[in-house]
């Protein structure tokens, strides 16, 4: 495939806003997390909070502004600050400027998108007999809520979708992106995703024991569970020529398990598949990939499935880690923030370390970073599995002009 530019990118998680923020927590190995509290997100504060930890994003109870009031909502105001961080629209409006706005695509990710809002309007009906305004606009109550109201602050008039496939969600709008460009329907697109604490994520992935009573995990032999986080990320895709240190989407692989509604196939054949085709993308090998980012979430099957993983397609000097421990797990978020965390890899040579970890399971002893580590890489590969099977793998690449 031909390589993509990564013209900008930036992500607003539990971590701060920005890249700044995502370089300082990976080079100290901070933690975002910290515990559930009553009204950490919803209209009403939650009677009995969970006995949990979260990735917490602060300060987003400021209404969008005024001219975006009926796509207000707690995930569309997380879209907007992850849109602000590291002036990524000004970066989008120069790319309208140099292709047009019909030529600028948008792709999005997302598990659940404006479902807070929905929740918080079902809360009013319960306690007045009546739903709020804001309800009487259909649009916000819809997976495409995200993709609508983004769409419509950045000026975008090219292709507009949303992608809803759990936790690989907007590892797969950087597949989809591609695709479009590929094939002459943009120059440019816009791909990422964001979620945002809800009661639908946090009581259902309880109900299904997998939410940790601690910091999660990832890989440790006591791992626990899940921690769940919140995350806006973003990233502006673009054909052309590279200077000097170019960032680069080599390779897309994807596949489905088609084994079990939330377990993974024990095997990984499904999360395998996925690797091979974006590294055949890539025109690479697993001996190319310098630095490898897991999906890690702290379950015990997921773990288990990606160690082996590990253990049977890379060699053990190949660095490996989880950023789930700083962040939380934030769901359709996850892959645009996993791909953010690589593309730092590849510029600044700061690999993260797998915080919170203190006893790395057998087979990936000695593989797993557990504190950062700076070390310059050219390629590195970044997994997305989520429930129902649906896998995604993601190649990124520095071009630094020593060869094509």
């Amino acid at each position: 495939m031909p390589p993509l530019r990564v013209r900008a990118f930036t992500a607003v998680s539990a971590l701060g806003d920005g890249r700044a923020a995502m370089r300082d927590a990976i080079a100290q190995g901070r933690s975002g997390l910290r515990p559930l509290g009553p009204h950490d997100f919803g209209a009403e504060p939650m009677a009995e909070p969970l006995s949990t930890w979260v990735g917490r994003v602060d300060g987003l109870g400021q209404p969008l502004p005024a001219r975006w009031a009926h796509w207000d909502c707690r995930n569309n105001r997380l879209a907007w600050r992850g849109l602000l961080a590291d002036s990524f629209a000004d970066e989008v409006g120069a790319a309208v400027q140099r292709h047009g706005a019909g030529r600028v695509a948008l792709v999005l990710g997302s598990s659940t998108a404006s479902i807070g809002a929905t929740e918080d309007a079902y809360q009013a009906l319960d306690a007045t007999g009546v739903f709020p305004p804001q309800p009487d606009n259909p649009a916000l109550h819809t997976l495409h809520s995200l993709t609508g109201f983004t769409q419509e602050a950045l000026g975008l008039q090219g292709p507009a979708l949303t992608v809803s496939t759990a936790c690989s969600s907007s590892a797969k709008a950087f597949a989809a992106a591609e695709r479009l460009i590929r094939l002459g329907l943009a120059d440019a697109a816009v791909v990422g995703g964001v979620d945002s604490l809800c009661g639908s994520v946090l009581f259902g992935f309880h109900a299904l024991q997998l939410v940790s009573p601690e910091p999660c995990r990832p890989f440790d032999e006591a791992r626990r569970g899940i921690s769940i986080g919140e995350a806006a990320a973003f990233a502006l895709l673009e054909r052309g020529e590279l200077g000097s240190g170019g960032l680069q989407l080599l390779g897309h692989g994807e596949s489905s398990d088609a084994h079990h509604l939330s377990a993974p196939d024990p095997d990984g054949a499904g999360a395998e598949a996925a690797l091979d085709q974006a590294l055949a993308r890539a025109g690479l090998d697993t001996g190319d990939i310098g630095y490898l980012h897991l999906h890690g979430t702290a379950t015990p099957k997921n773990d288990e499935v990606e160690a082996r993983l590990i253990g049977r397609r890379f060699s053990p000097d190949t660095p490996v880690s989880s950023t789930k421990g700083m962040t939380g797990h934030t769901l359709g978020a996850a892959g645009a923030l996993g791909a953010v965390f690589s593309l730092l890899a590849l510029e600044h040579g700061l690999l993260p370390g797998t915080v919170n970890t203190r006893a790395p399971e057998a087979g990936l002893q000695g593989r797993l970073l557990l504190a950062p580590r700076e070390q310059r890489v050219r390629a590195v590969a970044s997994h997305a599995f989520a429930f129902g099977g649906s896998n995604c793998v993601l190649v990124f690449g520095r071009y630094d002009g020593a060869d094509s």
